[in-house]
């Protein structure tokens, strides 16, 4: 916890009010606050029974659980531990023999237009075959397997078929570098990864599998035997003989029968790498059963889902949205999603609201990000405002990612909900599985800019630095105070890490959720406020500071030394403001512009383009303490363009913080 809870402050005050209407609560499924309440109060009465009636009642059980929660070892807690069952089972098999086995499960709109859709029996049949052809290669439950995929139904195949044989799945983003790649292979130890040749984004080809390849070529890959390639598009690529092979060939001799292989409700269903306040990416490990529960019954509650719905969360899969909201949740619940593979701009910036018409989708899930970005874009351009297509088939709007500022809340409020689509803030991160904080289409009046209450069974609260509770106006530390059964387990192969980042001592081990928070002091709302750590928030995308900072100190022929900061963003949340100093002469004018654009280019080769610095500031030095510590408040101060007000005495060279603050 690098910022004190004194210095989060709540300066925004909204007072507009939503209620639901009187048609949308009663056909809820959490129908106006009495049951929400109800449901509260029911899981503060009895918390285990509240849990262990809900995983009975929403998963199919291969063997029935006795034990709910086990807290004799926290922070690893457990859930329903002496239970089994499968993932892909729960999200597949139990469906046939059902209204559902023949229903659409996914409708895929390719990034040309192309619409594919396959029901719960054709996508049963896809995921057994390429878990049959997992384990020819000798793929087993236990192992690990890296999937960097396309958004593409074989993407959620990949990851079906892994929960399938108890194999466990590490989804990286496709738009990592092969280095990002390779340290996530490397620790964990994949003994497979499964790619593509190309993906497709916006019009363009874009290589995965010769990036698959430099970051295997890099070395510490050795545990790959199997690299798997999807073939996206027609253009050849390399194929390594003896190791490489393409999916479909692979699938076209097996089975359409591949019994589930059960497994206990804490077999580690996927690793998920994160950034942290450190330079090394963070797996963070998620459980079967718990996380199972609340995929589903968080699509449930926070969807309001029906059976008629077609339900669209544009997330990619490499990100933990797209795990809950798109490979897991929605097949658990057995919903009809849509899965996209393009951008929202292409081919013109219209193309969200065009599908949305298309599929006649009902229930729509995007980040901030995007809406800030369509938004200007319908401002400067007619012909792509959402007023030109028929948005009549919505009836809930979601937000994911970040907070939501109040103004654009009240776009999508008007323009894409026509001002009667409820609008579901959703607070959560990679490391609680599913929702925590968010309003209930049927139950919560609604405010902009706020995610309003704890889901039921989630003790929400915001603490000081001491873990004391703070009163409802003031700012603090947002905590969770009891397990939930979606919880990160534990961060892979690094036990004390986990304990240090989520669980410290101070907070009365209380999980840190690493966000500052502020309770409205009339309705008890939730708003976040922004990270209280070195960890950056961009486009709904986590990275940590020391990540970007270890790229940039890597190009080792031109920088000594980098601190990153980030500062307020209308675009991307979160910008990323670079302070570097170089191994010669401060650079000015033209050739500042010049080095700067290099050291982007090479964080986009590190990491990848997410990760590249909107601002870099060149300085002869970064400003320190007498013992050595870069004093990052200071510079951030400076990336807002805020007038320093903080005590500098220990400020070891105090004339820097004017060379930095120079627009260089």
């Amino acid at each position: 916890m690098s910022a004190p809870s004194s210095s989060i402050e709540s300066t925004l005050v909204e007072n507009r009010v939503f209620e639901p209407t009187e048609a949308t609560r009663k056909a809820a499924r959490i129908s106006g606050m009495d049951a929400y309440n109800a449901l509260c109060a029911e899981a503060e009465n009895d918390f285990e029974g509240f849990w262990a009636k809900r995983a009975r009642e929403t998963l199919t059980w291969s063997k029935p659980f006795t034990k709910v929660l086990d807290e004799s070892n926290a922070p690893f807690y457990t859930w329903f531990e002496d239970g089994e069952l499968n993932a892909s089972y729960n999200c597949l098999d139990r469906h046939m023999g059902t209204p559902v086995e023949n229903k659409t499960a996914i409708i895929f709109e390719a990034d040309g237009g192309e619409v594919t859709k396959v029901t719960y029996k054709e996508l049963l049949a896809k995921v057994s075959q390429f878990a049959n052809a997992l384990k020819a290669r000798g793929v087993k439950k236990g192992d690990r397997v890296v999937i960097y995929m396309p958004m593409t139904i074989e993407g959620v195949v990949a990851m079906q078929a892994c929960a399938r044989i108890g194999a466990t799945h590490s989804v990286v983003f496709g738009g990592f570098s092969a280095k990002a790649l390779q340290e996530r292979i490397q620790n964990a130890s994949a003994v497979a990864v499964i790619t593509a040749n190309y993906q497709l984004r916006g019009g363009k080809e874009l290589p995965l599998k010769s990036i698959v390849d430099e970051g295997i070529a890099m070395g510490g890959c050795e545990c790959v035997k199997d690299v798997i390639v999807f073939q996206r598009t027609p253009t050849a690529c390399n194929m390594v003989a003896g190791r490489d092979s393409y999916m479909h060939e692979v699938m076209a001799s097996e089975s359409t029968d591949c019994p589930a292989v059960m497994v206990g409700a804490e077999h580690p269903l996927f690793v998920l790498y994160t950034s942290g306040s450190t330079g090394t990416p963070k797996g963070v490990q998620h459980s079967t059963g718990g996380y199972l529960l609340w995929a589903n019954l968080t699509m449930n509650w926070t969807f309001d889902l029906k059976d008629s719905d077609v339900f669209w969360c544009t997330a990619d899969i490499g990100w933990i949205t797209g795990h809950t909201y798109v490979a897991y949740g929605p097949l658990a619940a057995g919903a009809t999603q849509i899965v996209f593979e393009g951008v929202p701009t292409y081919p013109n910036a219209g193309r969200f609201w065009q599908m949305i018409e298309k599929h006649k989708c009902s229930i729509f899930y995007t980040a901030p990000t995007a809406i800030r970005s369509l938004i200007k874009a319908a401002e400067g351009d007619e012909k792509v405002h959402p007023a030109r297509s028929d948005l009549s088939s919505l009836r809930i709007l979601g937000s994911v990612g970040e907070p939501i500022n109040p103004e654009a809340w009240m776009w999508y409020y008007k323009h894409i909900g026509g001002e009667r689509c409820p609008i579901v803030d959703t607070f959560w991160q990679t490391e609680t599985g599913g929702h925590m904080i968010t309003p209930l289409p049927g139950a919560t009046p609604l405010v902009p800019g706020s995610c309003t209450l704890p889901l039921p069974g989630i003790t929400a609260a915001i603490v000081d630095e001491a873990g004391m509770d703070v009163p409802n106006g003031a700012g603090g530390i947002l905590v969770v105070k009891r397990p939930w059964p979606s919880m990160i387990r534990t961060i892979w192969g690094d036990p004390e890490r986990f304990k240090k980042s989520y669980f410290p001592e101070e907070l009365k081990g209380y999980y840190l959720a690493g966000d500052g928070a502020v309770r409205s002091p009339d309705r008890g709302y939730f708003r976040i406020t922004g990270r209280i750590d070195d960890v950056l928030n961009v486009s709904g995308h986590r990275m940590g500071t020391m990540e970007i900072e270890s790229a940039l100190v890597g190009k080792t022929d031109l920088v000594a030394e980098a601190a990153v900061v980030g500062r307020p963003d209308d675009l991307t949340g979160e910008a990323i403001v670079a302070f570097v100093v170089l191994k010669r002469s401060r650079p000015t004018g033209d050739e500042a512009k010049a080095i700067a654009k290099v050291l982007r280019d090479w964080v986009g080769k590190e990491i990848g383009p997410i990760a590249k610095p909107k601002d870099i500031r060149f300085g002869d030095n970064l400003p320190k303490t007498r013992s050595g510590k870069i004093m990052r408040r200071l510079l951030r101060s400076i990336a807002k363009g805020e007038a320093i007000t903080q005590d500098t005495s220990t400020l070891e060279n105090p004339a820097i913080l004017d060379q930095l603050s120079e627009n260089n």
